[in-house]
């Protein structure tokens, strides 16, 4: 009985979240069934199999507040209905109670409700009375929000965050790197454009949205600026950051005291303590809210109003979206990481072990997950960006190869000749994906930290080694790495450093996480050691696997060191965001007399030292337009690639012969950037905004023009060589864009490039429009062939020669698919789309 079934559920997702049928522990009931509808006996489970078919039609249920007044009308459907069938009868009687709240449920999908904010949203539970009552406090005004006006001061600090003297500076050593490095605190141009594209997305009606910024250029700060513009116009009584590692918690919490402490509460959210609910900004991890369901088992879909995932990336990939998407209200995602790496992205690939087609995919599902399916964030701001407005750093690439690394990076590979157990010789190959996981080469790691040494920038007060990050392949890496660095130390700095020169801070070690909060602070292993009037950390290198990637914010890094293979360009990225922060280094020198010393006190560049070719990978070897096509499952049974016997595998080798740099050249990035960043927000749109010629003819809407002038003034030459080709890869959009949209793009004349979905979806609506097709049941199939038929030229073939039994290995629409379209419909369309539909615009 889909009746029954569903009223069962409801009932225990009402129970569950603390509504009552009856009174219970001196508490009222808080459920009022509809006029004229009764519970039979004492049992709230039973309404009847036939709950719906009452005196209206329906059952509503009339959730009360702890004063016994309506708070929410909850629309109950039989399982076979979609709850939006109920939507504007639930409205109606709503209203007419005076209830701002719906819930629409069929007992498997529930949608929530608030009539003074916009349509109803998926929840997975049902809201607590107590955090609906709380909730409801909070009435949305939208143009408060549009209309506030947001300017470089609207978040300043309330007080001087600068050192008059080293005991200033001990008693404020919570305050994060990030506000130290600024005499005030005021919000740069670039992030109040960001916060005025989310009142503009308020204004054009979104409740999603995007910021696509580089590493370095104040995230954090930019989001305080949006909670405060949420919380102080009134459009939210509690914000959510949600965070992908705990150390980030801390760092979240800091910055957020120092920068809304005047007017808001920060709390970081710890299991069985409510001092959360008094604060106004809660941080805490995904993690955190995924063990054990925590975050359903203890937190109501209502209670917060804004909730922001920083680092988005990956704080919403896999199992922890259902975190994101578990609160109601406004989202906000926060990522350094372009969405162009999911060019040519194979949606239709299923679950994979690939790093590359994984990270596509998580990529795609953030885009998606904000609203920005088109790719279009709802603000941007690239590395390039940020150096050309003088905001960051570009690396200072030392490209050195050791013989060994030469050859593991080679075609041919480290070749190892061997015996086997039956007396045969036998070649085992290695590769740089297998340096220190299966090939061991303790002379070249010896050599790697030699290099580095002996090539490293200087801190330019103290002529230490510039403190510095060196990442490692995995953990017994970094402690041999540590253990090589700290002898090289003890030699090359005696009596200075006593084995504290390099530290490992990964996972294994214990207070791994406070080590990274140390070092950023500038008191790892102590402080001052060679100047005592000067604050920086006696260690000067720590080594790690990926604890100090992502959000890790330690602006005087002079010096980061790749001693291991890199494959993905989001890990690329975040690499190398490590150092391209600026800083003042005499922020943290307490004598006057010699601060009149320091030459260069400002941080103009840092090193990136990459011995495994990474920076030439990304540059030139990486296949940004690749589609990864994924390896068949390998039979277990040994046999070898031929067939013909298992393959015998020398295991784990040790390389102990000598090793020698054979190469190590410098290069300087300039502000041009690397591939990496210059291919996603190349000058094209500059180069036709400056032509005179071009301009004059966009605004007189002279488009043959304009074309022609672009084709033979712009296109293929040297100085740039744009060709159409390579701006429609730049656009990273699904399908064949014109010349004429791109140009529209870049003069604003259109906000976005349509993805080829938004394209099908306009086509249908004018089809719909002219047919009326009124087979309710049938509108999802009518659709699904109108969209494949425009788009799969094969499909096409096969419907116009009327080869049907074709569709019977055809991947992307079968015979039952056919078999579900309405007959009249299998003929309607094709000609429709043959006569009004442009199918060169949905090319790839």
């Amino acid at each position: 009985m889909n009746e029954a079934t569903a009223r069962i559920k409801i009932n225990k997702l009402l129970e569950n979240a603390g509504w009552r049928f009856f009174d219970t522990e001196g508490k009222p009931a808080n459920i009022r069934l509809e006029s004229g509808v009764t519970i039979e006996g004492a049992d709230p489970g039973v309404l009847g199999d036939d709950f719906e078919k009452t005196s209206r039609g329906v059952v509503d249920f009339l959730l009360l507040d702890n004063r016994g007044v309506p708070l929410i009308v909850l629309e109950a459907k039989s399982e076979d209905k979609k709850p939006l069938v109920g939507k504007e009868q639930a409205r109606k009687y709503a209203r007419s109670q005076r209830c701002r709240f719906v819930i629409l449920s069929n007992g498997n999908l529930h949608y929530f409700w608030d009539l003074e904010r916009g349509d109803p949203c998926v929840i997975t539970s049902f809201p607590t009375p107590d955090s609906v009552d709380e909730y409801q406090k909070i009435t949305p005004e939208p143009q408060r929000l549009i209309g506030e006006q947001v300017g470089e001061d609207y978040i300043v600090l309330t007080q001087r965050p600068g050192y008059a003297s080293e005991a200033a500076w001990k008693n404020e050593t919570e305050r994060p790197n990030f506000i130290r490095a600024h005499t005030l605190c005021f919000l740069r141009p670039y992030q109040c454009k960001a916060i005025h594209a989310v009142q503009q997305a308020v204004k054009d009606g979104k409740d999603r949205f995007l910021f696509e910024m580089a590493t370095g250029t104040g995230k954090t700060l930019t989001a305080a600026g949006v909670i405060k513009l949420f919380l102080r116009s009134g459009n939210a009584h509690r914000v959510l950051f949600l965070v992908d590692r705990l150390e980030l918690e801390e760092q979240a919490r800091k910055a957020f005291s120092v920068l809304l402490s005047a007017d808001f509460q920060t709390a970081i959210y710890k299991e069985k303590r409510d001092e959360w609910k008094a604060a106004e900004i809660i941080v805490t991890t995904v993690q955190s809210l995924l063990f054990n369901n925590k975050y359903q088992r203890l937190f109501s879909p209502t209670d917060f109003d804004l909730v922001i995932s920083d680092e988005a990336h990956r704080s919403i990939g896999g199992n922890a979206r259902a975190v994101f998407d578990y609160f109601v209200g406004y989202k906000l995602g926060l990522t350094a990481t372009p969405r162009d790496y999911l060019k040519n992205f194979d949606g239709a690939a299923h679950a994979t072990h690939d790093p590359r087609e994984a990270e596509r995919r998580l990529l795609l599902d953030t885009y998606r997950t904000f609203g920005c399916e088109s790719g279009v964030p709802t603000f941007r701001y690239s590395l390039l960006d940020g150096v050309r407005d003088g905001v960051l750093i570009n690396p200072t690439v030392v490209d050195a190869r050791t013989d060994v690394t030469t050859k593991l990076l080679s075609d041919d590979g480290f070749v190892v000749s061997f015996t086997d157990s039956e007396g045969e010789e036998q070649q085992e190959v290695y590769k740089q994906r297998e340096f220190e996981r299966r090939f061991f080469a303790p002379h070249t790691n010896q050599l790697f930290c030699k290099t580095f040494l002996e090539n490293a920038l200087r801190d330019p007060v103290s002529g230490e080694i510039g403190k510095a990050i060196v990442f490692a392949v995995s953990q017994n890496h970094a402690a041999d790495l540590a253990q090589i660095f700290n002898q090289m130390a003890a030699r090359m700095f005696p009596g200075k450093y006593q084995s504290d020169f390099a530290v490992q801070v990964t996972s294994q070690i214990a207070d791994a996480q406070q080590f990274t909060i140390n070092f950023a602070n500038n008191n790892l292993l102590g402080s001052g050691n060679i100047l005592p009037a000067y604050r920086t950390s006696k260690a000067r290198v720590c080594v790690t696997v990926g604890m100090m990637t992502t959000g890790y914010d330690c602006p005087d890094i002079l010096n980061l060191g790749l001693f291991r293979p890199v494959f993905s360009p989001t890990d690329f990225i975040q690499i190398k965001g490590r150092g391209t922060r600026k800083h003042n280094f005499l922020d943290r020198l307490f004598d006057e007399e010699i601060k009149d010393k320091v030459r260069q006190p400002e941080k103009t560049a840092f090193k990136l030292f990459d011995f495994f070719a990474n920076c030439e990978y990304f540059e030139s070897g990486f296949n940004y337009d690749e589609v990864v096509e994924l390896p068949q499952p390998q039979s277990t049974s040994g046999s070898g690639r031929d067939g013909t016997g298992p393959v015998t595998r020398v295991g784990n080798y040790e390389h102990l012969g000598r090793d020698i740099l054979r190469t190590i050249t410098i290069e300087d990035i300039g502000c041009e950037g690397m591939k990496i960043d210059r291919m996603f927000f190349n000058r094209f749109a500059d180069t036709v905004r400056e032509d005179a010629i071009i301009v004059q003819a966009v605004e007189a809407g002279e488009w043959d023009r304009v074309i022609d002038y672009v084709n033979r003034a712009v296109f293929n030459k040297p100085e740039e060589y744009y060709t159409l080709d390579k701006l429609r890869v730049a656009a990273a959009v699904d399908r064949r864009l014109t010349l004429r949209e791109i140009l529209e793009k870049v003069f604003d004349i259109i906000p976005h490039f349509k993805s080829r979905d938004e394209l099908l979806e306009e086509e249908f609506i004018k089809f719909v429009a002219n047919y009326k097709p009124d087979q309710a049941k049938s509108i999802t199939a009518i659709k699904v062939f109108f969209k494949a038929y425009a788009t799969d030229m094969n499909l096409r073939d096969i419907i116009d020669r009327r080869q049907y039994t074709a569709l019977a290995t055809n991947p992307a629409f079968s015979t039952k698919d056919l078999r579900a379209v309405p007959r009249e419909y299998r003929k309607i369309i094709p000609e429709y789309v043959k006569d009004y539909v442009s199918l060169s615009q949905f090319a790839s």
